[in-house]
């Protein structure tokens, strides 16, 4: 029998890549975890989104399932930990939008140093003309980034791709925390690693490139504004939850900071009513930083790739979970092989 796929509708997914590889595909709109169960639990693998999400509850319902493949980078709709235990693959694309979140980073930082919401706003209803006091203070509070301190909070594909950008700009140091990367990994782009306490303290401007787990989890919150110049300016392209929203409102009412420019929030999409939405020195951005046509166009290509390598015993483009792998050979040792009886042995690949 062929393997069956299950496919979250969405007008981006290649499902005609399935269907040459021989599989079979169900596809489905899905809004809850009762539905997800619905089109995932006769499947072998899945494309997945970031609602809803992929718990335990749903792997657990799911006995065949043996890999779910995300669109982008971002892993964190996955329960890693149900998916390792139980021997199914989580896998992502990574890379493959760096570019863009880079990009957008940049032009969210120039934004709120140009402070172009708020120019091009006022020029619109006509205040150039009619109130020449407004442009004179714009004049005396747009910044420059050169001589500045420029600081990267997570310095992975994303971080490096900010460094490479901004550099351009001439800031006069540009700082970045890691605790996995080295100083002599950060020296080919000419950033000086240090702790976050440092880089909150002396960063002018900051931007957040790391990803949403447990450790990270309000890694910028009220303890870390309280750090932070009353000029400075944070972006967030990453993950909502990296930032303690409730924290920001604060800062930013209070003149702990100058402004902020968030992409993503805590709860996406944001509630209309939301008091972030009400924020003058803050700007939003609808989560989409990491698209483009071009993304959209290689994207869904790699993601069914991977459920497709997998199948037939090679190796994703991404996996998030690489521990699965010892959990699948010993499905393999014991019994029937589990979920994974009559899929090729891939390990090795996986190992490489």
């Amino acid at each position: 029998m062929p393997f069956k796929v299950a496919v979250m509708a969405s007008k981006h997914h290649r499902t005609d890549l399935f269907e040459k590889a021989g599989m079979e595909v169900i596809e489905g709109s899905v809004s809850s975890t009762a539905e997800m169960i619905d089109l995932l639990k006769d499947a072998d693998g899945a494309l997945i989104s970031t609602q809803p999400l992929t718990s335990r509850e749903v792997l657990e319902a799911c006995p065949k399932l043996k890999v779910v493949s995300r669109l982008g980078v971002g892993v964190d709709s996955i329960d890693l930990d149900a998916a390792t235990e139980l021997g199914v693959l989580a896998c992502n694309v990574p890379g493959v939008n760096t570019t863009e979140v880079a990009d957008h980073a940049v032009a969210m930082l120039l934004a709120l140093t140009r402070r172009l919401y708020d120019t091009i706003t006022t020029t619109r209803a006509g205040q150039w003309s009619e109130n020449p006091r407004l442009t004179s203070e714009y004049q005396e509070t747009v910044r420059r980034i050169a001589g500045h301190t420029v600081g990267i909070i997570g310095f992975g594909n994303i971080g490096k791709a900010f460094a490479t950008r901004v550099r351009g700009f001439g800031p006069e140091r540009i700082l970045a925390a890691d605790p996995y990367v080295s100083q002599t990994a950060a020296d080919l782009y000419g950033v000086q690693m240090v702790d976050l306490d440092t880089l909150l303290r002396e960063s002018d401007y900051m931007t957040v490139h790391t990803s949403a787990t447990e450790e990270t989890h309000h890694i910028i919150d009220a303890e870390a504004f309280s750090k932070m110049k009353p000029t400075a300016m944070i972006v967030n392209c990453a993950r909502g939850p990296l930032i303690d929203e409730v924290a920001l409102q604060v800062a930013l009412r209070d003149g702990q900071i100058e402004a902020a420019a968030i992409d993503v929030t805590e709860v996406e999409p944001v509630d209309p009513e939301s008091p972030l939405l009400q924020i003058p020195n803050l700007i939003v951005t609808p989560h989409l930083a990491g698209y483009s046509p071009k993304f959209l166009e290689e994207c869904p290509i790699l993601q069914a790739e991977s459920v497709i390598n997998v199948l037939t015993g090679t190796k994703p483009h991404g996996l998030a979970n690489p521990e699965v792998i010892k959990s699948i050979a010993v499905m393999r040792a014991t019994g029937d092989g589990g979920r994974w009886a009559g899929v090729p042995d891939f390990s090795t690949a996986l190992q490489v």
